[in-house]
């Protein structure tokens, strides 16, 4: 123990590698002021080259940029049918110019160019090959490239007796998968509508006409059976756009089989985190049917308004995204329980911005208006408190670690104890910070913060990865043991 926290600081340490990068759509000019694309003067200038001076390019650039990339030509190809209605018609384009004007309306993004921070860390789903009293984990991060947008990362680890750890490497180009559509839930849409607002005679009629899950081509069909006298409706038409932007808000993205976890990001994919997806809290869960999967919140951003949204995967390679709905997912920092407890559905969150908050999952899916469990009173949490991630079930309790925010913005994680089968009452708290910032730790991208989006109990330790400053990764272990006996009874 140093610099007064009870937890100890592992010596590994993971910095941001600017060589991480994918590729991304370019459009020249779209960041204008006037926002007026130079994509079909471009695509004329193109064409203008001649099939040998086009080869050339092509075979160049893919030289330069192919082991940086998979299949970098099928990226050209798809780049190159998103552009395509800048193609005059009557142009019959060959292959080597099609995959040419995709590398010209494309770029690299180095996701973590600006900043590496916020990890959460679970039991991964592949334990073989392990020695006695060994775990392999998976390590989520928050990755924070230009322009501050945020993405969903991962990074592999085994926690050893000792403790100790062994980071797995990270080498390989990041993927973002393949995103499709998912067959929607109607009573989550239903839910939808009755948070934002939207609940008319309109959208009565269509939650009337879908089955309980529905696709893209499901929803169209419903639309085509309205009446007639609810599409002459002047609000109809608004409904319906908002329907289909409620439905487009629920996404997949699946990797390929043998691709590493450490090459999967998940990437700002609709509307609603268009600004970046920050923060997800992952937890490994225990469903009603005794199977275990994998759940994680997550904020959406889009530049103004903020969400929280759910991703659910059974693997970490398919996973499943949708909003949360109801009064306590209106704000950051919702952290999922591992399980139900007594029949309910339980969540973490902090919906008023400075205090930690249980909430409950209501029969239509709406996460319910919190009950206060922890407001800043310590001098190091006056600003604001939260969690650092999902509930650590133990013998004693429900481990929460918290985050508390003092004077200069100062952040230090702490540490609550629930009650098992009562956990709207807290029965004890650590006094003092668990871990705080000390040293270069300090000095970063956002200074004087560290900051966990969730631990986990392994051994009798306690497993704590942090962000500091958001910019470097540092992992910290406290024995359970010595936590418990550190904290004192709640007299609140």
């Amino acid at each position: 123990m140093t610099g007064g926290d009870l937890a100890t600081r592992l010596p590994q340490t993971i910095a941001p590698d600017p060589r991480r990068v994918i590729v991304k759509l370019f459009v020249p000019g779209e960041d204008a002021a006037l926002t007026r694309t130079r994509a079909a003067a471009l695509i004329e200038r193109i064409m203008l080259l001649g099939s040998e001076a086009t080869a050339d390019l092509l075979h160049r650039t893919l030289e330069r940029f192919g082991a940086r990339h998979d299949d970098l030509e099928a990226t050209f190809a798809h780049h190159c049918d998103l552009v395509g209605h800048r193609i005059p018609r009557d142009a019959e384009l060959p292959a080597p110019t099609r995959l040419l004007v995709g590398a010209y309306f494309s770029h690299e993004y180095a996701v973590e160019a600006a900043a590496l921070c916020n990890p959460s860390m679970v039991p991964h789903p592949d334990q073989a090959g392990l020695d006695p009293g060994c775990l392999r984990v998976a390590v989520s991060l928050r990755q924070i490239g230009e322009g501050h947008l945020s993405s969903i990362g991962f990074l592999t680890a085994v926690v050893t007796p000792g403790p100790a750890m062994v980071l797995d490497d990270r080498c390989g180009p990041p993927s973002v998968g393949h995103r499709h559509p998912t067959r929607h839930r109607r009573d989550l849409l239903a839910a939808g509508l009755s948070d934002d607002a939207w609940d008319n005679e309109a959208s009565a009629a269509m939650l009337e006409s879908l089955p309980d899950r529905f696709t893209d081509d499901d929803f169209e069909q419903a639309v085509a059976r309205l009446p007639a006298d609810l599409l002459t409706r002047t609000t109809t038409q608004r409904t319906l756009d908002e329907l289909r932007r409620a439905t487009r808000a629920d996404y997949a993205v699946t990797f390929p089989v043998g691709l590493p976890l450490h090459r999967r990001v998940l990437w700002p994919a609709i509307e609603a985190e268009s600004n970046g997806m920050e923060d997800a809290r992952f937890v490994k869960i225990r469903e009603e049917d005794g199977r275990d999967s994998y759940r994680a919140t997550y904020t959406a951003y889009d530049g103004r308004h903020i969400r929280s949204h759910q991703i659910a995967s059974d693997d970490l390679r398919h996973f499943e995204i949708t909003p949360m709905r109801g009064p306590a997912s209106v704000n950051k920092g919702m952290a999922l329980f591992p399980r139900q407890v007594a029949g309910r559905t339980l969540a973490l969150c902090r919906s008023d911005g400075e205090t930690i908050g249980l909430t409950t999952l209501d029969a239509h899916h709406m996460w319910q208006a919190p009950v206060p469990l922890h407001t800043p009173r310590h001098s190091w949490e006056l600003i604001q408190v939260g969690n650092c991630g999902s509930p650590i079930e133990t013998e004693h309790g429900w481990l929460v670690l918290t985050h508390g925010v003092g004077p200069m913005r100062d952040y230090a994680i702490g540490a609550l104890l629930l009650d098992l089968d009562e956990p709207d009452r807290v029965i004890a708290e650590l006094p003092g910070p668990l871990l705080s910032s000390r040293g270069p730790e300090r000095d970063g991208y956002v200074p004087n913060v560290v900051y966990s989006c969730g631990g986990l109990l392994h051994e009798g330790v306690v497993w704590i990865p942090y962000g500091a400053s958001d910019t470097r990764i540092g992992f910290a272990t406290v024995p359970l043991a010595t936590l418990i006996e550190a904290m004192r009874p709640d007299v609140l």
